[in-house]
């Protein structure tokens, strides 16, 4: 269970991790191959080569949080399809599956409800 409130937006990088990345590795690879800014309030996530550790990073106004887990047995599964992209934004529900070992291939989603976003 996460302290991150589900209306933020996530996003995976998709690259292997080093996991000995703290809170300043992270950062620059936020702002340096993702090209985004870490303190935007999203939240990063990083997965390492094994995929048996993974690492959010998340501002939250005064400080960075770090999230970090290890598996001790099996995976985490990156969404399908990220092989040649740097990042994939992910929503809560999908990045709560891939801590819990849900295969995201054989999830289907049935269709619900969205309001569109008002135009400006």
């Amino acid at each position: 269970m996460f302290l991150v409130p589900s209306q933020l937006k996530f996003y995976i990088y998709c690259q292997p991790t080093d996991m000995r990345k703290s809170f300043d590795g992270l950062f620059g690879l936020v702002t340096m191959a993702l090209e985004s800014d870490p303190l935007s309030g999203d939240v990063y996530v990083f997965v390492n080569r094994r995929r048996n550790r993974i690492k959010l990073l998340f501002w939250e106004g005064d400080g960075f949080w770090i999230f970090y887990k290890r598996l001790e047995k099996g995976t985490f599964q990156l969404p399908p399809n990220t092989d040649e992209i740097s990042s994939v934004q992910l929503p809560y529900d999908e990045l709560m599956m891939i801590t819990r070992g849900i295969d995201l291939r054989f999830i289907k989603r049935r269709k619900r409800y969205t309001r569109e976003a008002l135009p400006l």
